[in-house]
């Protein structure tokens, strides 16, 4: 029993004294700090013996203990200064060159004002951020919260003589703004998408001077699944086709679920991997054979039958040589006439 309890003051012992160790500590050679990146290289050789111990752990958090007392000692050495209730330590520059995770970003490819601006030589111009309100009669912001000359704050608009006097000018105005947004938007990402070399997608049907086939069905379909089911409830005439590319989703199995399903669908993949015959689809198989039947019988149709002869006889001529010929046949109002073939001459 009194063994245990000196163990136990013993090993007390022990933590206190490797949690009060003193902030001071000697190195026989003096590191090298980049304080910039929070850096320091030890070139103390390490103790082999130490190392190779059973108590390797200890002496490594030990080692590791020691030097990053010292960064932090030469850290404290720097001017400080209190921010916001806190002492914070201004470091200097970073010495020691640090290769990248990551390639650097590239350059942000210009829009099509900058391009065009370019071209012309038009040179861009600071403009100041505050402006003279002259209804306020104060300096406000240009742009955003509290602007200048901010016409959405009116309480009084006037209706234009050629206007609907029953139109609401305040939804009029807030709908044009909307508008103005979405096509500055629209603009942005045609930017991005022609920096880029990617194909600029339109919006529903694009206007062109004659519509195919083709754009007009694909507007249908576009407007169709354009509804809060997605088109799910929509009516379709009489004759219409399904549209296209409007296939059933990949359903994935559940992630957690019934284990004995998931155990018979793996058991069933080897008992057909396993198989020295493969499984043959006999339904899938007779269909394939049928269609190459039809296909052949199609093509052999398609060729028709041999060339042969003319049959009948052939003004002018009859069977021999050169002699002449007669023969009767009937004139376009049905009456019998003689036709006389002439032989030729040799």
């Amino acid at each position: 029993m009194a063994a245990c309890i000196e163990d136990v003051l013993a090993k007390a012992e022990k933590d206190e004294a490797e949690r009060l160790k003193s902030i001071s500590v000697q190195k026989e050679l003096d590191l090298e700090f980049d304080l910039g990146n929070l850096l320091a290289c030890d070139k103390n050789s390490v103790d082999a013996h130490g190392l190779k111990s059973t108590k390797k752990e200890d002496f490594l958090r030990s080692l590791a203990r020691d030097n990053t007392q010292l960064i932090i000692n030469e850290i404290w050495k720097h001017p400080t200064e209190r921010v916001e209730e806190v002492i914070v330590v201004k470091l200097p520059e970073a010495t020691t060159p640090l290769p990248r995770e990551k390639p650097p970003p590239k350059p942000k490819p210009p829009t099509k004002w900058e391009q065009f601006a370019k071209l012309k030589g038009i040179q861009k111009k600071k403009k100041t951020n505050l402006v003279w309100d002259e209804v306020h009669k104060e300096w406000r912001r240009r742009w955003g919260y509290k602007r200048a000359k901010d016409n959405t704050k009116e309480w009084l608009i006037e209706v234009p003589e050629n206007a609907d006097p029953n139109e609401d000018q305040f939804a009029k105005r807030n709908k044009a703004k909307k508008e103005r947004v979405a096509k500055n938007e629209f603009n942005r990402l045609k930017n991005v998408a022609r920096a880029q070399k990617l194909p600029i997608p339109g919006q529903g049907l694009v206007p062109t001077p004659q519509q195919s086939k083709s754009d007009l069905t694909r507007a249908i379909s576009v407007a169709k699944v354009s509804t809060a089911s997605a088109g799910k409830f929509q009516e379709r005439l009489p004759h219409e086709k399904a549209p296209k590319n409007t296939g059933k989703k990949r359903k994935f199995q559940p992630l957690i679920g019934n284990f004995s399903d998931e155990r018979q669908k793996q058991l069933d993949i080897l008992k057909v991997m396993d198989s020295k015959k493969p499984r043959i689809d006999m339904t899938k198989a007779v269909n394939r054979q049928m269609r190459e039947e039809d296909s052949e019988s199609r093509s052999n149709a398609r060729k028709g039958p041999g060339k042969k002869g003319r049959r009948g006889n052939m003004s002018g001529k009859g069977k021999g040589g050169g002699g002449k010929g007669k023969g009767k046949g009937k004139g376009p109002k049905g009456k019998p006439q003689n036709q006389r073939g002439k032989a030729g001459k040799r």
